[in-house]
């Protein structure tokens, strides 16, 4: 794979006043929600509603009758009008798609798939010479060649997943401004991302090569299972590109930008990644993306009128039409139902955590991220005199949602 940074990568982010206001309004979010939690609970702006406590965005995700996600007009742009469960509602094409993916996404994957990631990220570490952009060298490559190789997806010709993938999350679950360029892009990609999964499709038919989920689902094809056409296979693919490649390369970052910031929780964890005390190790990397999640929360659209915190103080009645946003940061940061949040404390139970969603939507990649997310970290762990970059570099820095660069050095 080619050496990228985020400038190939990402989109150019803001400069300026722009750029000045956006780190401004992402270091007092914190504070933000500690007041809303405490002063609104549930506060609207027009015909918005943001809800900042932690039973309150349970209930939201929880409650699919009520709250539905807003994810199909861009996903029907991306699939060319295909259905992808996740602009589902709880109906039977969703039970009927989602079981159908579990047939060819197993749990006795992910053995294999974490070995992959530790080898590969302890390859990476080994030849970037003592310093290495968590970023792109490490995350971002892992993640992509994993997760491609995984999927049966190969980079297509004269283009890169990283960035038709990336460029096509953002689009997805970025944009909610509908931005010309951006959507210029996208009209360009998604067709041919959909075009390069269709001809692997027709090549791995003929040839089906290794085992992968692609490989899979063509072999229940054959075996006459109509849950598998040509246009289901490549939209799921599809849907696992978009919605999950480009989402390590944002929280993993994110994460060792917190361990940094406390040197004695950076060398517990060295010395669980240095024992191979795996389990240990993802504890930490998991209680370090609570300080600096994917998003600040997850949008909602109420389907019909809903009184959130029914029986408490707060209580509020939102309208069907209303879009929501459960603000999941603020949850994992509630103290009426997190002991202690602002404490580092990697043995918390699994409930604290909200970050791959909760309900019906909850991430479907989920036990891919626990499985092989503290394993992209692992190897620059077990690195003697781990530490910062001098300067700039060294610490980490964002384009909008996504992390950009944070350099180590180490050895």
């Amino acid at each position: 794979m080619n050496a990228l940074t985020s400038r190939d990568v990402l989109r150019p982010g803001p400069k300026g006043f722009k750029a000045f206001a956006q780190r401004m309004v992402l270091a007092l979010m914190p504070h933000f929600f500690t007041f809303l939690r405490r002063w609104k609970p549930v506060m609207k702006l027009g015909n918005n509603y943001l809800t900042s406590r932690y039973d309150d965005v349970r209930e939201v995700f929880a409650t699919d009758p009520a709250f539905g996600v807003i994810y199909k007009p861009h996903l029907d742009v991306i699939m060319g009008d295909q259905p992808f469960f996740l602009g589902m509602a709880d109906t039977d094409q969703y039970r009927h798609d989602t079981d159908a993916m579990r047939k060819v996404v197993r749990p006795d994957d992910l053995p294999k798939l974490a070995a992959q990631t530790e080898a590969q990220a302890a390859q990476i570490v080994a030849q970037a010479g003592g310093k290495i952009d968590v970023v792109d060298t490490l995350v971002r490559r892992v993640t992509f060649t994993m997760l491609g190789d995984y999927l049966g997806v190969p980079d297509p010709p004269g283009g890169d997943l990283r960035v038709w993938g990336t460029r096509l999350f953002e689009f997805q679950f970025v944009d909610q401004g509908n931005d010309v360029e951006l959507r210029k892009e996208v009209d360009q990609i998604a067709p041919a991302l959909r075009l390069h999964i269709q001809n692997e499709i027709a090549r791995r038919r003929i040839d089906p090569g290794k085992d992968d989920v692609l490989s899979r689902c063509l072999a229940l094809q054959a075996e006459g299972d109509a849950a598998y056409s040509d246009d289901f296979i490549r939209t799921s693919l599809m849907g696992f590109i978009v919605g999950g490649p480009p989402q390590p390369p944002m929280v993993v970052p994110q994460a060792m930008e917190q361990l940094l910031r406390r040197p004695k929780v950076l060398a517990e964890a060295q010395a669980a990644a240095r024992a191979d005390d795996d389990e240990r190790l993802r504890r930490y990397v998991l209680e370090a993306m609570r300080f600096d999640p994917l998003a600040p929360g997850l949008p909602r659209v109420a389907l019909t009128d809903w009184t959130l915190g029914k029986g408490t103080s707060h209580a509020a009645t939102i309208p069907a039409g209303a879009q929501v946003l459960a603000a999941f940061a603020s949850a994992m940061m509630d103290p009426r139902r997190v002991a202690n949040p602002r404490v580092f404390y990697p043995d918390r139970p699994a409930s604290d955590y909200m970050h791959f969603g909760f309900g019906l939507h909850e991430c479907f990649g989920r036990h891919i991220n626990q499985a092989t997310l503290h394993l992209m970290l692992k190897p620059l762990l077990k690195q003697p005199n781990l530490r910062r970059a001098p300067g700039r570099e060294g610490k980490l820095s964002k384009n909008g949602p996504f992390a950009e660069r944070l350099v180590v050095t180490y050895g």
